[in-house]
């Protein structure tokens, strides 16, 4: 399986904030979770073995296709 070699970057605006990677494949599942406090980022893209990210608190979020901030 081809994997995509885009990054995508998550920065916290909160203490807390979960980041939560989801399996690929016939059922999804949660694989991965990290927590960030305020001001950390993380610097991530998707695998083979990770298909979405949900990200749950106070972030934004940015991909080559825009910006995303979660409290909008």
């Amino acid at each position: 399986m081809e994997q995509n070699q885009d990054y995508f970057v998550i920065k916290s605006r909160e203490n807390g904030v979960q980041v939560i990677g989801l399996t690929r494949g016939r059922d999804t599942k949660f694989h991965h979770t990290e927590k960030l406090d305020k001001g950390e980022i993380m610097i991530a893209q998707f695998t083979e073995h990770t298909s979405a990210i949900k990200v749950r608190g106070n972030a934004v979020v940015y991909t080559r296709y825009g910006v995303v901030d979660t409290q909008e």
